[in-house]
């Protein structure tokens, strides 16, 4: 049994500007709401909203009245991302945060068809997992819809094992849902950030941006459990 007798409990995340190579997170405010309502705007079937409690959003005062509630909480923290080029992309939190067990959670990823498979969208959520570890939280945990294969796929991809399924979790837009839970722990933190730096060097991608080594071939090896819905 691990002693954590002399272990202090990391701070409450401050509300700031994370800064990447390609990507920033910004804490979310009234400004980014016409930037984003945009970006949304491309999903025109609405299916990023699927797996979410809130959206889609009929119109910009509609969405503007969901972001005035959660741009003041801090848990969930929101933030922005904002892409290479300026533009914004869309938002995650970190939630769940638990301090005194030193745990927190990745959640509300509303990524805009313009963020999806890029590598802002992928170090948008590496950076929210270097604060985390780098200001002394022990876990990283990523929850999700049992149904939602994608985001089940990601959470392995980015390095967070499989934990399992809880049944009847929840309830969301009047459907169950049972949750598959994934994480990370400090102690696979060294290799996991050597792996996410190694994806995102530009050298790991041609002239074309074509990626030359998948991440999830990176993090494979530090993974101590597959999800096995994944096959």
């Amino acid at each position: 049994m691990t002693d954590l007798s002399a272990w202090i409990p990391p701070d409450l995340p401050p509300r700031t500007v994370i800064r990447g190579r390609y990507a920033t997170l910004e804490p979310l405010s009234r400004a980014h709401a016409p930037g984003l309502f945009e970006a949304f705007a491309e999903d025109r079937d609405g299916a990023m909203w699927s797996w979410l409690p809130a959206g889609p959003h009929r119109d910009l005062a509609s969405y503007l009245a969901w972001l005035d509630t959660a741009r003041l909480g801090w848990d969930p923290l929101h933030y922005a991302i904002r892409m290479q080029d300026g533009r914004l992309g869309g938002t995650l939190s970190l939630m769940r945060i638990d301090p005194r067990a030193g745990s927190a959670e990745a959640g509300w990823l509303t990524f805009a068809p313009r963020l999806q498979r890029t590598r802002e969208a992928t170090e948008a959520v590496y950076r929210l997992m270097e604060w985390s570890f780098d200001a002394g939280y022990r876990r990283f945990e990523w929850k999700c819809d049992a149904a939602n294969m994608p985001s089940r796929s990601a959470a392995q991809r980015f390095g967070l094992s499989y934990e399992g399924i809880f049944r009847q979790a929840t309830i969301v837009k009047g459907r169950n849902r049972d949750t598959a839970w994934f994480a990370a722990i400090d102690s696979e933190w060294p290799a996991l950030k050597t792996a996410f730096e190694t994806w995102l060097d530009p050298a790991n991608f041609d002239d074309r941006g074509q990626q030359r080594q998948r991440l999830a071939d990176l993090t494979a090896p530090i993974l101590v459990a597959r999800d096995p819905g994944l096959g």
